[in-house]
């Protein structure tokens, strides 16, 4: 049965980047995978079974909520995001591990909790600048009953390849959290995301957090090829009506499109409604019967428009891939000017996941 907007996910390439990620770490550190977003539209429940299955010993989301959809998990859940008091309860009623860079956090948290302390080496968004609030805070953690269980901070420029910033970003990190290790010993060191754990063994401490590889995704937005990754998703709808287009002839709101030869037009039920992007409008192409056409027209909400050509044989019912068949995510991003995690992360609630 044909369907308007379908996302295939393939969960055992999600095992394989995981145990790939995992292959390449060293000096004994673990495997971090995050899930948030939705596993970046895959799905977080499913993409995280899968990278247990690898081994994966930490899950990571941004939000209390996503926390608590996961639901029970046999490794612990990190938030890492700001959580407000009511979101600071949700977390903590669903067992999940918190990230705290304020004193004023750490006063409300619940003796017992498990806490990820965050130095802001270059990002500069959540965390404090400081090594020694920083150190204080972890401090406070410990007095106030609670266990640090981590230390870290992000990177900011691990996906640009030569960039000086991640190796002062690395020092930083370095110089505050390698001392502390006597002092809290059940505290992981983590810093690294997908780019830094492809990048340079050194960021890899005691556990890295790789999101966007374990999709499949390349965090450099180069071809998942060229870091033997396997796209995990793809995407496909159908062609819903083929109709002759005559010179002069337009389809599409504003006329963006007009014929300058007899043609084919098939129209096909996707559109920006599903996260297809109205920047994709006559700048994508998709895969009918192995074969690439251009998108010409406007992307609408609901329905996109393909020029077949005049004797191509494309028919009603014909599955259509957007993602897949040769068309990567990267490549989908680099015509919106974008990354390969929007791609994946804006397919709405209506394109209807699978999972295999």
């Amino acid at each position: 049965m044909s369907e308007r907007a379908l996302a295939r996910i393939d969960l055992a390439a999600i095992t394989r980047n995981c145990r790939r990620l995992a292959d390449e770490l060293t000096g004994g550190a673990r495997l971090g995978v995050v899930v948030k977003a939705d596993g970046y539209g895959h799905g977080a429940r499913e993409a995280a079974s899968a990278a247990l299955e690898a081994g994966a010993q930490r899950l990571f989301v941004a939000t209390a909520v996503e926390a608590r959809e996961l639901g029970e998990q046999p490794v612990g859940v990190v938030v890492m995001g700001a959580l407000s008091p009511e979101e600071l309860a949700i977390a903590t009623e669903a067992g999940a591990e918190v990230t705290a860079w304020s004193h004023e956090f750490v006063a409300a948290l619940q003796a017992g909790s498990r806490v990820h302390v965050k130095l802001d080496t270059g990002m500069g968004r959540l965390g404090t600048r400081d090594p020694d609030e920083a150190t204080a805070v972890a401090e406070a953690t410990e007095r106030a009953g609670a266990v640090v269980a981590g230390l870290m901070s992000h990177f900011a420029t691990a996906d640009e390849p030569g960039d000086a910033f991640f190796g002062e970003q690395l020092e930083a990190f370095s110089a505050w959290a390698e001392p502390l290790r006597a002092r809290f010993p059940d505290a992981l060191l983590h810093l690294s995301n997908s780019a830094g754990t492809l990048r340079d063994p050194a960021c890899h401490f005691d556990l890295v957090r790789c999101g966007v590889a374990i999709y499949g995704l390349d965090p450099f937005q180069e071809h998942p090829a060229t870091q033997r990754l396997e796209p995990a998703l793809s995407l496909h709808s159908y062609v819903g009506a083929v109709k002759p287009l005559a010179v002069g002839e337009s389809v599409g709101y504003g006329r963006r499109f007009v014929a300058e030869r007899p043609t084919t037009i098939a129209t096909v039920p996707i559109g920006y409604g599903d996260g297809w992007r109205r920047g994709l409008t006559g700048n994508a192409e998709v895969v009918i019967g192995g074969v690439r056409y251009p998108l010409v027209g406007t992307v609408s909400m609901d329905n996109i428009t393909i020029d077949v050509g005049p004797d191509s044989g494309v028919a009603v019912g014909d599955e259509v891939t957007l993602i897949g068949g040769g068309i990567s995510a990267e490549e989908v991003a680099r015509r919106l000017e974008t990354i390969n995690y929007e791609v994946t992360c804006g397919l709405t609630a209506r394109v209807r996941r699978t999972h295999a």
